[in-house]
């Protein structure tokens, strides 16, 4: 069944009228946190640009922008005043905007913690019961000072993990649901208060693929939120709450883009069905809009050197080609994304790696097969005795040429397969019978002259990957 129904939205995608293909139903976003924040955001942008990518994601941690942040009691200032904050608090942030509007790109914003011990219940730490109060007034600092040239708001990165709130359950029950939509709705508020901002999209949830030890299963924290039971059924007096979208970051294991975890409240990036019901059964309650779009705010494919969750070099992009297809072919998506230009620097020891290696770049800077892919992503999925191909030219987006090369197993030569034209937005497919383990890529034109090569990649086994992903969850630490 899952084979016709691909191939079935694959053929009817290609044969859309040219009017209704006339621009990209997806906005394709980028995060790379470490480059946009320092020297290298020029050249991060217009790598980022050529890509064809015109949205990048900057999360702003509060705590990073708030005086004095380790004191326990609050300086005396107008939190929502940005002219209030220290010299210098904003710059880079200034900066980072400046340039991204330079290169024609739009920055989303993700206000979160950590926060300022100040602004915690307990006076400790950073991430423990953040004052609802005070995080509307610091986001309203931020609508004032960046509203006219940022239009599109998520809040709160991860809040069913305990690195960025806590805390998470009390007596097994998960409260970080209740807290998080205080939040959530605290910010909103201080988003639309402000002349200017009261057509910004504002997009809620955020929220990690998987629920594992202290983390909250993301469709049981989305439940939360929105103050259904299990059944999703109401429960108490919840005010409804207004959003634009819903976030969620659909990481998969290093079993692959199809990867289905056990657990029915997980949602990675082979399940997105899920996400989907979940959402449409909530709204139907009335306690969020109906038909919320679904934004992939964070999503990547783990590579080595991490064998931990990662998978090797060279099937990075065929995994990752294969997830954005998924993504694609989801009338629900209005975004997708790439978390990481560069892979985390691994710990000092060499022993563990401490963040991700999903990036296109090394953590020293060499280009990955990803690097050569992002521009021409190419899935390949095995269906019966066919592969199934599709793909997209990011930066073109126009109706090209295309040629698909194939080389054979125990081939050194690469040959021409099929010459093919794109959709007007770049899109293309096919079905080719299979012949062992051989190898797909692309070769095009740009516009500019310029012959670009995709890397060769092979096609996806056949049926869903199940079982366990090796190691826990991985999360998101502060660059």
């Amino acid at each position: 069944m899952r084979a016709s129904l691909t191939t079935i939205a694959l053929l009817a995608l290609l044969a859309a009228p040219t009017g209704a293909a006339a621009s990209p139903r997806q906005v394709m976003s980028f995060e790379a946190p470490a480059e946009l924040l320092d020297y290298t955001r020029a050249e991060t942008l217009r790598e980022i640009r050529a890509f064809g990518v015109t949205q990048v994601r900057q999360v702003v941690y509060w705590r990073d922008f708030a005086p004095s942040p380790e004191r326990k009691r609050k300086p005396d200032f107008d939190a929502t005043n940005p002219d209030a904050y220290p010299r210098g608090t904003w710059t880079r942030l200034d900066e980072l905007i400046a340039a991204a509007r330079r290169q024609g790109v739009a920055v989303m914003l993700t206000p979160t913690g950590p926060v300022p011990t100040w602004a915690t219940a307990s006076k400790e730490g950073d991430v423990d019961r953040p004052s609802t109060r005070l995080f509307g007034q610091w986001v309203e600092a931020l609508a004032l000072r960046y509203g006219a040239q940022v239009d599109l708001w998520s809040i709160w990165n991860e809040p069913n993990q305990p690195q960025f709130l806590m805390p998470q359950y009390r007596n097994g029950r998960p409260v970080s649901p209740s807290h998080y939509r205080n939040l959530y709705r605290a910010a909103y508020r201080a988003i639309r208060a402000v002349p200017g901002n009261r057509r910004d999209k504002i997009v809620l949830g955020e929220t990690a693929p998987r629920g594992e030890g202290t983390t909250v299963h993301p469709l049981r924290f989305l439940r939360g939120v929105a103050c259904l039971d299990k059944d999703y059924e109401p429960v108490g007096s919840c005010v409804p709450l207004r959003a634009d979208g819903y976030a969620h970051h659909a990481y998969t294991s290093k079993l692959g883009p199809r990867y289905e975890p056990p657990n029915e409240d997980d949602v990675t990036i082979g399940v997105l069905p899920r996400l989907v019901r979940a959402l449409d059964r909530a709204g139907r309650t009335g306690r969020v809009p109906r038909g919320l779009d679904i934004y992939l705010t964070q999503f990547g494919i783990q590579s080595y050197p991490d064998t931990q969750s990662g998978v090797p070099v060279a099937r990075q992009p065929a995994d990752y080609a294969v997830a954005e297809h998924i993504a694609y072919v989801n009338r629900r998506v209005a975004l997708f994304s790439q978390y990481l230009m560069r892979d985390d620097q691994p710990r000092p020891d060499g022993s563990r790696f401490r963040g991700f290696e999903s990036g296109l770049r090394t953590s020293d800077g060499r280009a990955k097969p990803a690097y050569r892919a992002f521009a021409n992503p190419l899935a390949a999925e095995r269906y019966g005795r066919s592969d199934v191909l599709w793909g997209l030219l990011r930066p073109q987006r126009s109706a090209t040429r295309v040629q698909i090369l194939v080389r054979r197993p125990g081939s050194g030569r690469w040959r021409l397969l099929r010459r093919l034209t794109t959709t007007p937005t770049g899109v293309y497919g096919l079905r080719v019978r299979r012949r062992g383990r051989q190898l797909y890529r692309v070769r095009w034109t740009m516009k500019n002259g310029h012959r670009r090569t995709g890397p060769g990649v092979r096609s996806y086994p056949d049926g869903v990957a199940t079982g366990s992903a090796a190691g826990p969850a991985r999360t998101i630490h502060q660059p």
